[in-house]
């Protein structure tokens, strides 16, 4: 019997690390645009900042998962977190003397995307060096779960920092990327495979990744549901705020219904493990998908805000078992050396998807309302469930335990 994750001393160390500097992330999160609406009232600039941050997703993960097949995974944990500490910390210094500019809250916004990219692929990687292969998808449910429980309480705490002055939670956030990265430096057991040492081009990296992703039909299939999945998702948020309010929520009452959408997530997370354990993963993919269309519908038709509050915490249980599900293929499948190149083509391609569902959605949003989008999203959602349904390599996904790497 493996020891429990609970007694796993490098898998705490590594999960209590990003238990603090994701809470820091998303304090520092919402503090951006509330100091670049004090500073400047734009909302325009304001997305600017926030551009500025996603910018690195798009560009950064195809290079970024061939240099974590290259380089040592915890150096780049440890550069990442020390790197992102100068800059918020830079941040919080020039709010306090009254220097803060717009290019340098960008600058700050760019660099900390571009090290969260190379962070949260070198963490992907490393995970299975120190968890056993039968507690991955265990050890994935609870790093959902911690995700998901910085989201719930880092966004009320950076407001309250942030009304406390705001260089604070600047400076909280620089606090919590020095302690990640002193959970980080402990970790005893090495976190990639013994390298032979190779000098190739980087371009042909990234695209024996691209490449072994492409060959793998299961994987592909998982993908390209995330990524059309994704631009239903990514639009939800700003319907369920504009429905919310057309039903009279609020201020206050928004940013209650939104916080459901965390409780729903973590109690996912949480349950996760036993459900993989006695459902197919084929059902549990197929199943998840037609959830989201009745999730959908549901939003659709909800008559108050209350109602609209249960379904969207309701709909959030099943996302966190879709993605442990999907995550633990990807983990079965595929051999050490791709797992950065291989994560970071998957990223990439899923990811890519929510600024055009974001913008979709707010088109739709605008010209025909809160209700005829999220029946857009059900139709959207439904094609999507059906096409999977239909699919045989999901129909006929095994479990993840019985695979092994493919080279």
């Amino acid at each position: 019997m493996p020891v429990s994750l609970w007694r796993n001393r490098d898998f705490l160390l590594l999960w209590t690390s990003q238990v603090v500097s994701t809470l820091g992330t998303r304090i520092s999160g919402l503090a951006y645009p509330l100091l670049v609406l004090a500073v400047t009232g734009s909302p325009a600039q304001a997305g600017l900042v926030a551009a500025a941050q996603a910018a690195p997703f798009l560009i950064w993960f195809l290079p970024a998962g061939a240099l974590v097949d290259r380089w040592p995974r915890k150096r780049i944990m440890l550069a990442a977190d020390a790197g992102r500490a100068v800059a918020l910390a830079s941040v919080a210094v020039a709010v306090a003397l009254g220097r803060i500019t717009i290019g340098h809250l960008m600058v700050v916004a760019f660099v900390e995307g571009t090290l969260y990219v190379f962070f949260l692929l070198a963490e992907t990687a490393a995970l299975p060096h120190v968890v056993p292969k039968p507690q991955l998808p265990t050890a994935i449910a609870q790093n959902q779960a911690r995700d998901q429980g910085a989201d719930l309480a880092g966004q009320p705490l950076g407001g309250l920092l942030f009304g406390l002055g705001h260089a604070v939670p600047f400076a909280a956030d620089a606090v919590s990327y020095v302690l990640g990265l002193s959970l980080v430096a402990p970790i005893r057991r090495p976190l990639e495979e013994t390298r032979v040492a190779q000098h190739r081009h980087l371009l042909a990296e990234i695209s024996e990744g691209v490449r072994w992703l492409w060959r793998q039909h299961l994987l592909r299939a998982l993908v390209a549901i995330a990524s059309a999945g994704n631009l239903a998702f990514s639009a939800l948020s700003l319907a369920v705020i504009v429905r919310a309010t057309d039903l009279g929520a609020s201020p206050t009452g928004v940013g209650v219904l939104l916080g459901l959408f965390g409780v729903g997530a973590i109690a996912g997370a949480l349950v996760a493990p036993p459900v993989q354990r006695l459902v197919a993963p084929n059902v549990i993919m197929i199943g998840a998908l037609w959830w989201w269309v009745a999730q959908m519908t549901a939003l659709a038709l909800a008559p108050t805000v209350f109602a609209l509050g249960a379904v969207y915490t309701v709909g959030a249980l099943v996302g966190p078992i879709f993605n442990t599900t999907n995550a633990a293929y990807r983990y079965a499948l595929t051999p050490d050396r791709l797992q950065g190149r291989v994560n970071g083509a998957s990223r990439m391609i899923g990811w890519g998807a929510r600024p055009v569902g974001a913008l979709l959605g707010g088109i739709a949003l605008e010209t025909l309302g809160a209700v005829p989008t999220f029946a857009a999203l059900a139709a959207w959602l439904a094609v999507v469930a059906a096409a999977s349904t239909t699919s045989r390599q999901i129909r006929q996904a095994p479990r993840p335990e019985t695979l092994t790497e493919q080279p």
